[in-house]
């Protein structure tokens, strides 16, 4: 859901930029649309993190 809603908010802040030419508001946009980028990034790795199998370690092994 993270990842949905990042992806609708980069897209909702690309048009806006695209049709902003105020320049403060154009930086505050853009500071908007690095954080929902970064978020994007972070909810990437979390998932793909989720979705590795998990393989047990030797300390997990009793024959060790």
């Amino acid at each position: 859901m993270d990842r949905f809603i990042a992806r609708a908010n980069i897209a909702h802040f690309e048009e806006l930029l695209a049709g902003e030419t105020d320049p403060g508001k154009r930086w505050m946009i853009q500071g908007l649309l690095a954080r929902e980028k970064e978020k994007l990034e972070i909810a990437e790795r979390q998932a793909e993190t989720a979705l590795k199998p998990v393989t047990p370690s030797k300390a997990d092994d009793p024959a060790v």
